[in-house]
Order: structure tokens, then C-alpha cells, then sequence
């Protein structure tokens, strides 16, 4: 026991303790940006990744994910804010998402990521990079108005005065706030450039946000025209145990709002987790894989903390994991160090992190959103042809133009509409020929002949012309449904009165009478 105690503590020292540190560095600036992104307080996003690294790497089975707020539930967090009124109430629907996801684990139901067709799942990372980009450009050229994209951008287009249109425009912009964004996502494109791997010793979001403080300290040496204002820096509370918001629970069955996007939260954070978990395992060089039920259950029970102690809610991260393993991370002590590191941040050193740009946060989360949905993305999808391409571009419009929910649900409909498509085309092959005046037709029934090709099995027997002969050659199959058994017999009963000469070769006709 000693012996084992003393690898853990070696392999801490040595492995999981820098790796943890590297993480932390990693996460602190996301964990900002995504409470920012989603319209939530920023505390609620270092307590979410605190929860994460603290709890969930002591239930997870997994050795090296990460947990935290993840950028692919901002655009529902937002949303769900929005739409039940405050956070709040919100933070009920975290809760609901938990238990939903303790319901998966422990109905073990892990493997619901391998029933999401890849090309919805892709359409829908694709729009939210899409809706993360806008949401974090007025925030990047510090605009300090509502509504930018309809009373500020739009209004550029709306009027005849485009110059004075432009100049309202620019009395609304913070020209330090657009020289940080630019300085950092310059730096953030260099820095993500294959030779700047070699030259990298601190993690790039952490980099980031360093040179934007400075340059906010700079700027705020300099004339009042490049000051940043008090709203365009990160506000921590010093006291922030103090300030945190808990849900009323005496609420919790006061809306099936509060359940319907707590179910939505809960799906999408596990489709992310999974997803997750399966890459991270990839990257794991000891070859372990995830129990998934255990994750889900882990995940669960976090979310539900979240819900109850004011934060936003979690999933495992593939930026955290791969970067725990890329600091050499060796068990889940490193996630828990990562954890413990972000507690000590908040509870002592709030006065820096308050000292951090919106601007340099943005500049993050822009390049996220973009990395979400690179041109290329689009370009991959378009070769694989359209059975893969019109899915993914159909989920990225329908997210984009209704909500989350109901751009993959047509996502999924159509995905399954072009598997139905495809299953019409193999089940069965139709040959024509043609023996002097009379024409041959010979309907060849692959393996499994399925309902779904009821309709149009149906249609190409009704094309048969009269005075020919068909052939239904059952040899191959192995399975026909019942319901095509009732078409071909009803053809059969038919057949003579078109002069139609039908041969069935290994298939049986069953009585066709009505019920009545």
C-alpha cells in the first residue's frame, strides 16, 4: 500500500503537477470568455470549471479529460437565460440537465454519440462557431450599445446617410478595445502557425490575455481616447462566495420551460462529453479507455453541483484534455490539480484577474468559433457528396435561422430520410431485357427487404406493361417483410388480368383479404 501510495505521489511530482498547472493556465481565460459568451456572470464560469476539475475527475473513470464549461453550450445558455427569464431560473434547468444525465448513466445509454449521424453533429459545432463569432464581435470592437447587429451594424445599410451612419457608428467603438482584439488575434493566428510550436513556453490563451493587460496599462498611461471603461474589464468580486446566485428550487416544477431546456442542455452536454471522451482516449499513449455510463454519471452529478452552487453548466473539453496531454498528464490527478489551481485563483487573486480585457477574452472565442467552422470543414464536407453535405449544411441553417433543438431534429429527419433513400436502392435490383416483341422484366430481392421499401416496390410493379413477362427472384434474400409479401401477392392476383406473365422463384404468397 505504501509502495503505491509513494508511485502516486512520484507520478504527481513529476507528471500530473506541471500538467495540472499547464491546464489551469489553459482554462482560466476560457472559463472567463464562455460565461461571458453565454450572458452569464463571470463567476459562474471559474465555479463551473472548478466543480469540473475538483469533483468530476474524482468520479470520472477517466484518466486524462478535463471538465468545464465548454464553448459548445454557449449559444443554448444563452438562449435558455433569455428565454426563462434570469439566471436564476436558469440555474434550475442546470439542475434538471444532471439528473438527466444520471438517468442516461445509469440506464447505461453511453453509447447514444454513435446513433448521431457525424454530419449533424458537425452542422451543429459548424453554426455554433457561427453564433459564438457573432455574438463576440461588438464585444471586440467595443461597442457599447445594445443590439449591434440591428440598431448599430445593421443601421450602416438602413439609410441613405451612409457616412453619417458610419460615424454614429464610431462613437460607439472603444479604440483600445479594437487595438487589443487585433494585437491578439494576430498573435493568436501566429502563435497556432506549425513553427511557432518550437517557440511556445506558456500556454497561448494565457499569452493572450497577458498582452492584453499590458497593453490596457499601456493605453491607460495614454490620452482618455484609448482608455478601456470600467465595463470592458473583467469584474470579480473579491468576496465572491458572497455574491454567488443559488436557484430557488420551491420552483423546479413551476414551468415545463425549466425541463425542456434542462433536457436540451442535458443531451447536448452529453453528445459533447462523449464525443470528448472518445477523442481524448485516442490520445491517451497507455491505450485506457473511458467507461462511458461512469462519465455520464460523473458529468451528471457535476452538473447538478453546478446548478446548486450558481455555475454554468459543464461537459468534458477536447482543448483541457489534449492539453493535459500535451503537458505530459498521467491520471486524473492532473484534472484535480487543474481543479484546485482555480480555487486558489478565485479566492486570492481576484484584484489580477479583474485587471483582464473583455477584448482579449473575445479574441479567444473568435478564433474558437472559427476553428469551429473552418472554410475548410465546408469544403471536406462538399467532397464527401451530398448524402453527407446537404445534412450538415441543412443543420447549420435551420440552427442559425430557428434554435439549436429544432435545426438538429431536421438535421437527424433529413439524415434519416437519405438512409431511407439509400435502403430503397439496395434492397432489391431491377433488370429489363427484351425477347423479340415482348419485354422482361426480373425484380432480383437482395438480403432484407424491409417495409420501407413498401411504396416504392409498389410503384415499379404498377409500371409493369401489359403482355410482359416479371420475374421476382427471392433466391438471395434471407428476410422480406410481410408487407411486401401482401404487394407482390396482390400483384400476383392481379397480374393476368394485365396479361402479365409472373414467375416467383423462392417466395411465398400470403392471403391478401380485407379486414373489414
Amino acid at each position: 500500500m505504501n509502495r503505491k501510495l509513494k508511485y502516486y505521489q512520484l507520478t504527481w511530482l513529476k507528471h500530473d503537477l506541471p500538467a495540472g498547472l499547464s491546464v489551469f493556465l489553459v482554462a482560466l481565460p476560457l472559463c472567463l470568455g464562455i460565461a461571458l459568451a453565454s450572458g452569464a456572470p463571470l463567476y459562474s464560469g471559474l465555479m463551473s470549471g472548478i466543480i469540473g476539475g475538483i469533483l468530476v475527475s474524482i468520479i470520472s473513470g477517466s484518466q486524462l479529460g478535463v471538465s468545464g464549461p465548454a464553448a459548445g453550450l454557449t449559444t443554448l445558455v444563452s438562449a435558455s437565460i433569455i428565454s426563462l427569464g434570469d439566471f436564476q431560473t436558469f440555474l434550475l434547468a442546470v439542475v434538471v440537465a444532471g439528473l438527466f444525465q444520471i438517468v442516461l448513466g445509469l440506464l447505461k445509454l453511453g453509447m447514444i454519440s454513435n446513433y448521431f449521424p457525424s454530419a449533424v453533429i458537425k452542422g451543429m459545432l459548424a453554426a455554433i462557431g457561427i453564433i459564438l463569432i457573432s455574438k463576440q464581435i461588438p464585444i471586440a470592437l467595443g461597442y457599447d450599445q445594445p443590439d449591434f447587429w440591428t440598431s448599430g451594424f445593421a443601421n450602416l445599410f438602413t439609410q441613405s446617410n451612409v457616412l453619417g451612419n458610419v460615424t454614429r457608428l464610431n462613437e460607439h467603438l472603444t479604440r483600445g478595445t479594437i487595438i487589443i482584439s487585433i494585437v491578439s488575434i494576430v498573435l493568436l493566428i501566429i502563435l497556432n502557425r506549425p513553427f511557432a510550436k518550437k517557440l511556445k513556453t506558456i500556454p497561448t490563451p494565457l499569452f493572450i490575455v497577458i498582452v492584453g493587460i499590458g497593453i490596457h496599462l499601456i493605453l491607460s498611461n495614454s490620452t482618455s481616447l484609448f482608455h478601456l471603461k470600467p465595463t470592458q474589464l473583467v469584474t470579480i468580486p473579491n468576496a465572491i462566495f458572497n455574491t454567488i446566485v443559488f436557484p430557488d428550487l420551491s420552483k423546479l416544477f413551476s414551468s415545463i420551460e425549466i425541463w425542456k431546456a434542462g433536457i436540451l442542455i442535458g443531451v447536448l452536454a452529453s453528445l459533447e462529453t462523449l464525443l470528448c471522451v472518445e477523442a481524448v482516449d485516442k490520445l491517451d499513449k497507455q491505450n485506457r479507455i473511458t467507461p462511458v455510463n461512469r462519465e455520464l454519471l460523473a458529468q451528471g452529478i457535476g452538473n447538478v453541483t453546478c446548478g446548486l452552487l450558481g455555475a454554468i453548466p459543464m461537459t468534458a473539453v477536447v482543448v483541457r484534455g489534449a492539453a493535459n496531454v500535451d503537458a505530459g498528464g498521467r491520471t486524473k490527478l492532473s484534472s484535480f490539480t487543474h481543479g484546485i489551481f482555480l480555487l486558489l485563483a478565485v479566492l486570492f487573486l481576484p484584484f489580477l484577474l479583474n485587471k483582464i480585457p473583455y477584448a482579449s477574452l473575445s479574441a479567444i472565442l473568435l478564433i474558437t468559433g472559427y476553428n469551429l467552422t473552418k472554410p475548410k470543414l465546408y469544403k471536406s464536407m462538399f467532397k464527401l457528396g451530398w448524402k453527407q453535405f446537404v445534412p450538415f449544411i441543412i443543420t447549420i441553417i435551420f440552427i442559425l435561422v430557428t434554435d439549436l433543438l429544432i435545426g438538429v431534429v431536421i438535421g437527424l429527419i433529413i439524415s434519416l430520410y437519405i438512409i431511407i433513400q439509400n435502403n430503397f436502392q439496395v434492397d432489391y435490383k431491377v433488370l429489363q431485357t427484351k425477347q423479340h416483341e415482348t419485354e422482361i422484366f426480373t425484380i432480383k430481392l437482395n438480403d432484407n427487404v424491409s417495409f420501407l421499401n413498401k411504396v416504392k416496390f409498389r410503384t415499379i410493379l404498377d409500371k409493369i406493361p401489359k403482355y410482359s413477362i416479371l420475374t421476382i427472384d427471392g433466391t438471395d434474400c434471407t428476410f422480406i417483410d410481410h408487407d411486401i409479401l401482401e404487394v407482390i401477392s396482390e400483384f400476383a392476383n392481379k397480374a393476368h388480368i394485365r396479361h402479365i406473365q409472373l414467375n416467383l422463384i423462392q417466395i411465398k404468397t400470403v392471403s391478401t383479404s380485407a379486414i373489414h
